[in-house]
């Protein structure tokens, strides 16, 4: 029996497959997309920039559960019938995002079988990610949870073939979503500095540096 064809998904692709039904707009550093307790009615992608959500309790404690960059979707919890936010979204720098109304998602879902195919593929992985994260928190140290997301937001492993690429997330930022403390988060990136992994002059000026493939190289490794 011949297999059946692999199913992939290209986030782009999958946006484009919107159409016109969608509006673009930039967001500046620190500045809410939505809230939590919000109308769930749109699901968003990421031009470019970074994306923090986060979740806060009753008594006002607040956790990042995610960082997300260039070719994420979030907001995807408009098409559970969840009628509010779970989670707040907030620009992590100046950054450029789409937004898809939930109405416009329904009636391309109804009327491309393809796009159905692709969206749940889409959801899935993020499912998977999630997973992976959790495993990490549970088993992994701090300073492998670190590169590992520094990795990420520099989308190197995948998407890029460049050397490097330059972020700008603060050192309070990085040690909220990796669990841990600022000065553990200082005493990583200097020793990543040290093993040629990041690259950044001093201290880091406004949470700018510069993360370089060697990283999963690092991971691979350790």
């Amino acid at each position: 029996m011949a297999n059946e064809p692999v199913l992939t998904c290209d986030s782009r692709d999958l946006l484009d497959r919107v159409g016109d039904q969608k509006t673009t707009r930039e967001y500046q550093n620190k500045e809410e997309i939505y809230s939590q307790g919000d109308a769930a009615n749109a699901m968003y992608y990421i031009e470019s920039g970074h994306v923090t959500l986060t979740v806060a309790s009753k008594g006002g404690k607040k956790a990042i559960l995610a960082i997300l960059g260039k070719g994420d979707f979030f907001g995807e919890n408009c098409l559970f019938k969840q009628p509010r936010r779970t989670t707040t979204a907030t620009a992590l720098q100046q950054c450029i995002v789409v937004c898809v109304r939930k109405t416009a998602l329904n009636r391309v879902i109804r009327r491309e079988r393809e796009f159905s195919s692709r969206l749940v593929f889409h959801l899935l992985s993020r499912i998977r990610r999630i997973q992976e994260d959790f495993t990490d928190h549970l088993l992994h140290p701090s300073e492998r949870r670190l590169a590992r997301l520094l990795l990420r937001l520099s989308q190197l492993a995948l998407r890029s073939k460049t050397e490097f690429a330059i972020l700008r997330v603060s050192q309070e930022t990085l040690a909220e979503a990796v669990g841990t403390t600022r000065s553990r988060v200082s005493f990583f990136m200097n020793r990543f500095r040290d093993m040629g992994l990041i690259k950044y002059d001093g201290k880091m000026y406004a949470g700018k540096f510069q993360a370089r493939r060697a990283l999963r190289a690092f991971l691979l490794h350790e």
